[in-house]
């Protein structure tokens, strides 16, 4: 199985969803279920119906963040040298050229990103084209919209 980046921080929230799905909603959809079935006939039971639909969704994203942790390759970039390359994990501030607009960015998992919050997954046409690119450097990025050039400011290890 290939290993899939991802950051401390994504890590972590993973880990909490999972303990919050095992010790408290999977317990409580099972109460529910039991309850439902004291009231009698199930073919009828909405109630009884509902539950089962929550219990197979939740059985569903338990398994698939245990997948998803069993391939993760946390990357703790507090820890990395700061050489001033664009890695996974780092923030990068970028210029538009064009219109001198100023972004920042963190470079991260596919599970973890969130453009409102400023980060991007490693697998977004901007960061593959930021990976490996230095403080100073010019980087040009093809959007649905076209071509955009950018320099890349300032690669903190946040």
């Amino acid at each position: 199985m290939n290993k899939v980046p991802m950051t401390v921080a994504g890590e972590a929230r993973l880990r909490e969803e999972l303990e919050q799905l095992k010790s408290v909603e999977r317990p409580k959809v099972i109460n529910a279920i039991a309850e439902a079935r004291e009231h009698g006939d199930l073919k009828e039971n909405a109630e009884y119906h509902a539950a089962r639909e929550q219990q197979g969704f939740i059985e569903g994203r338990i398994q698939e963040i245990e997948s998803k942790l069993s391939a993760a390759q946390v990357i703790d970039v507090t820890k990395l040298p700061k050489t001033g390359k664009v890695i996974f994990g780092v923030t990068v501030e970028l210029c538009n050229l064009d219109t001198d607009e100023e972004m920042r960015y963190r470079i991260v998992g596919e599970d973890e990103a969130d453009i409102k919050d400023g980060k991007i997954s490693v697998t977004s046409p901007i960061a593959r084209a930021l990976i490996g690119k230095e403080e100073g450097d010019v980087v040009m990025v093809r959007t649905p919209g076209g071509e955009v050039e950018y320099e890349i400011g300032r690669v903190e290890h946040l």
